[in-house]
């Protein structure tokens, strides 16, 4: 660890988007502050006195892809770590402190990302500071704290993979698309890994991601931003920053075939097809196109999936599709449940008609139309909760180093064209070279 140096600086930046961009969107641009601590702790202070109360989240910049095979699921395992003891608090008192207070707290991890965050009564702002500034430097990462979190994540896993139908598609679906790269692996790692995993390792991984400069903290919510500064610096200021490792470069290797596994799964009670293509990451240009084109896939009733596999053909009892959009990489996922008494290879014909239709003749400009006014609605939506401000603000900050992005990303959705559409649906689904997992009930289940 390194020793803070005396002095304390903060780079203030103020954005305020437009009027006209506002009247347009329908939504009061968010203002905000921003400050780099000298321990390199980025934080944001955004006021919204709507309500009386504030939250605060903390973005660390570690998800799954930082690990090494061999070693996955540890960054998931500290999203439950984190809720055990500090040198300040004991164990099994963190939910009370938070819950006595009127608040309550949460995390996630993805590959990318483990984030936490708690929202509170405004009066009791100094306690979520207090907690996280403990949590990121004074975590107890001793043995009662690793087995008791080993036993919950074990549960976990098996709750995912063994005991829910198609439990392990989306493991599969990684292996194959992002084989040879750190997206290989999903969040919740390999079982033998944590397993085997001793406490000297998860110490090791606290020890390398989870300082100030790998972080950033967002505070939004009835407050003073120059008191609220001081109560930050108090917390945070004196903590110590490290040498966070350079990352690995990220292999993505484009598929060079075909590859279709069939699983005969115990759970499950229907026939299920899933299927995977490489797609654009978060940070591509081609994500909001891609993102508006499967919602015009398959959100709600009037999609296209829903009407010719559901509706009209009757084939499946459910069809969608999904982005998954990471920051280094991409996919786009179908999931169909077979109807009974249909067959697999109907099913996947049909699919394939969807696709090659979109690809071939585009969509009409009343379906993107649509699929950005759900978009918009969304963006709007998260302006009115200090949580999915926050939240917001953090993910921005992470991935581009733009927080003004809160109250400009949208027109990149509004911008794209049905030009647009057809060119990432050609680009994205006119090959031969995608994953497609077949999931049998198990006779006899």
């Amino acid at each position: 660890m390194r020793i803070l140096k005396k002095l304390f600086f903060a780079i203030t930046i103020t954005c305020i988007a437009t009027q006209v961009y506002a009247k347009e969107a329908g939504f009061n641009p968010i203002k905000f502050t921003k400050e780099v601590l000298d321990n390199g702790l980025q934080v944001i202070y955004t006021v919204d006195k709507s309500a009386p109360v504030v939250a605060t989240v903390v973005h660390y910049r570690v998800g799954s892809r930082y690990e090494i095979p061999g070693k996955t699921g540890y960054a998931h395992f500290f999203e439950h770590l984190m809720f055990e003891a500090t040198n300040a608090y004991p164990r099994a008192t963190i939910d009370k402190y938070v819950e006595e207070a009127g608040g309550n707290m949460n995390a996630h991890t993805s590959n990318d990302e483990t984030v936490f965050y708690i929202k509170l009564p405004a009066n009791q702002l100094k306690l979520g500071l207090w907690i996280e500034s403990q949590r990121m430097r004074g975590l107890k990462v001793d043995t009662v704290g690793v087995e008791t979190q080993r036993g919950v994540v074990t549960e976990e896993m098996k709750m995912r993979r063994e005991n829910s139908a198609y439990g392990t598609f989306f493991d599969k679906m990684s292996s194959y698309l992002f084989k040879g790269g750190n997206y290989e692996w999903t969040t919740i790692g390999a079982f033998d890994d944590i397993q085997n995993a001793k406490v000297s390792d998860f110490r090791n991984f606290y020890d390398t991601y989870y300082y100030p400069n790998n972080a950033t903290l967002v505070i939004a919510g009835d407050i003073n931003i120059e008191q609220t500064r001081q109560w930050v610096k108090e917390y945070f200021g004196s903590l110590p920053n490290t040498t966070i490792p350079p990352e690995n470069p990220m292999k993505i290797i484009p598929l060079e075939k075909a590859i279709v596994d069939t699983v005969y799964d115990e759970k499950a009670q229907l026939p299920a097809l899933f299927i995977g293509y490489q797609g654009p990451s978060a940070l591509d240009s081609n994500s909001y196109a891609v993102s508006l084109l499967t919602s015009i896939l398959a959100s709600g009733e009037s999609s296209r999936m829903y009407q010719e596999l559901v509706d009209k053909k009757r084939v499946s009892v459910q069809a969608s599709v999904f982005p998954l959009a990471m920051e280094k990489a991409g996919g786009i996922i179908f999931i169909d449940v077979i109807a009974p008494g249909k067959e697999i290879d109907e099913n996947i014909k049909e699919i394939d008609k969807i696709i090659k239709k979109v690809a071939t003749d585009g969509v009409t400009p009343e379906e993107l139309q649509k699929a950005k006014n759900i978009v918009e609605a969304s963006f709007v939506g998260d302006k009115m909760n200090v949580l999915s401000e926050a939240m917001s603000l953090a993910s921005y900050n992470s991935y581009y180093n733009d927080p003004s992005l809160i109250n400009t990303e949208l027109t990149k959705y509004l911008k794209v064209t049905v030009e647009d559409i057809k060119r990432v649906a050609n680009q994205y689904f006119n090959t031969d070279k995608r994953v497609i997992l077949i999931y049998l009930p198990k006779q006899g289940s």
